[in-house]
């Protein structure tokens, strides 16, 4: 019998400091009306102080968990889609599974631009049906406001923060994620990049001076890539899966830009009513703007069982990806106080848990002793 990857969860988080056109409009020469016809966005979120991409993606999580009707226990493997991690290592998915205290849970980053969480779901989903995991947890977070040139009118237009966060577990009846199309160009590189910060341009006084630990982009040549690559990778996808462009029920593309989306739908031929796009209020999340979107949608009711969705992106990399999920999850029911009371203290638990075992490892290294230098060469 095969084993196919569902959706069963959804989540998103946005923090809750706006940063409005007019507001833009006070930091560089710009308008309301100049971004509205350029990008079609109007609002962006941006993390508040003590925020990191990490906590918006446990907040995110847990809110797929609740929908799911599942406790971090029962998470066999974490991936987090993000260009923003909390630290270059430890993994932000490691510092996940710990404040969600998913104890039995395998954890990683995955890097592919904004195209991650497409990656990712990719990923997850075939580790799910070739029976290695049972249940996974894909997020999409981000906190683009910490790497945007806010002097850079061209750039500071575009990015919000935020997470998003699906839950795929493995099931016999058909449907889930169906087929994945990835692909990458790496010749293109530098049309969209943080120069600076790795290690073939580590940090210095030259890289700060000069700015390259911002987000620096191509705009035109990216709007044309994007319109080309959203077209073929949903073409791909489908063909895969023996389905035509009047069989989507809702495509939810990459919310970069609306003028890419408009493009993009007038490339595939598709109405407008089929493409969601929630761009105009949070801006472009990177690899957490699918995600959102995808949750804002099965939220709003946009999605129902037996629906046709395609998950469309492109990316820095410069990558590409587009994927289909045959919906195969009800609208969820309402949780009991109790069940979210008993949700709650699990999850304090995981904090006090996590406490207790860094302090059991700092208690234990107190005991152990430095072999002493003359000794060292003499062991065996």
């Amino acid at each position: 019998m095969s084993v196919h990857a569902h959706v069963v969860g959804w989540g998103k988080y946005l923090p809750k400091r706006l940063l409005t056109n007019d507001d833009l409009s006070r930091l560089v020469s710009t308008s309301d009306e100049w971004i509205r016809t350029r990008t079609g966005i109007q609002e962006r979120h941006l993390v508040e102080d003590g925020e990191t991409t990490s906590s918006m993606a446990v907040l995110a999580a847990r809110k797929a968990l609740e929908i799911a009707q599942l406790n971090p226990a029962q998470i066999d493997l974490i991936i987090v889609a993000t260009v923003t991690p909390d630290y270059i290592f430890p993994s932000t998915a490691c510092l996940v599974q710990d404040l969600l205290g998913a104890n039995r849970a395998a954890a990683f980053d995955l890097s592919a631009g904004c195209t991650g969480f497409v990656y990712g779901l990719s990923v997850a989903a075939n580790m799910i049906s070739a029976g290695t995991y049972r249940t996974a947890l894909v997020i999409g977070a981000e906190t683009l406001s910490t790497i945007t040139d806010w002097s850079d009118r061209s750039t500071c237009v575009l990015f919000g923060d935020g997470a998003g966060a699906i839950v795929l577990q493995a099931g016999e009846n058909k449907g889930g994620v169906l087929a994945t199309s990835l692909g990458s160009d790496g010749s293109g590189r530098d049309m969209l990049w943080l120069p600076a910060g790795g290690c073939r341009m580590p940090a210095s006084s030259r890289t700060v001076k000069e700015r390259l630990h911002f987000i620096h982009m191509n705009g035109r040549e990216v709007f044309r890539f994007a319109v080309k690559v959203m077209h073929s990778a949903t073409s791909d996808v489908l063909e895969k899966i023996g389905c035509s462009l009047e069989e989507i029920s809702l495509l939810i593309p990459h919310q970069a830009n609306q003028r890419i989306i408009d493009a993009a739908a007038r490339s595939l031929k598709l109405p407008l009513e089929k493409i969601f796009s929630n761009v105009a209020k949070y801006g472009n999340t990177s690899t957490a703007s699918i995600p959102i979107a995808l949750s804002e949608a099965a939220e709003l009711g946009r999605i129902k069982p037996g629906d046709l969705v395609i998950c469309v992106a492109f990316g820095a990399g410069l990558t590409w990806g587009a994927l289909a999920i045959r919906w195969t999850r009800p609208l969820p029911q309402v949780t009991p106080i109790w069940r979210r009371i008993l949700r709650s203290l699990f999850y304090v638990m995981a904090i006090i848990r996590s406490y207790l075992r860094r302090l059991s490892r700092r208690l234990l290294s107190l005991g152990v002793q430095e072999v002493p230098r003359d000794l060292r060469g003499r062991r065996k």
